[in-house]
């Protein structure tokens, strides 16, 4: 699944075009080096996001098939 896709489904980022921009300014990181949103994800993968005042560090836990339910979306990744 793409990066800009997975933070959409993952409620990490509201919108899949916020996370499109996040990431093209240079803002997100997956396992140390800068992502693009066209990024494919994998289980296992660490993303870094530098929101304005915190980063947040998460790991993929799962990758799902398409979309997800509000419950199920926290499920998709542990906060490091």
């Amino acid at each position: 699944m793409r990066l800009d896709k997975f933070l959409k489904v993952s409620r990490l980022i509201k919108r899949r075009t916020v996370a499109n921009e996040v990431s093209d300014t240079g803002r997100i990181s997956v396992n140390g080096s800068p992502a693009k949103a066209a990024k494919q994800l994998k289980e296992g993968d660490i993303i870094e996001i530098a929101y304005a005042n915190r980063t947040v560090k998460v790991k993929v836990l799962k990758v799902p098939e398409g979309n997800v339910s509000v419950q199920e979306a926290p499920s998709l990744y542990e906060v490091l």
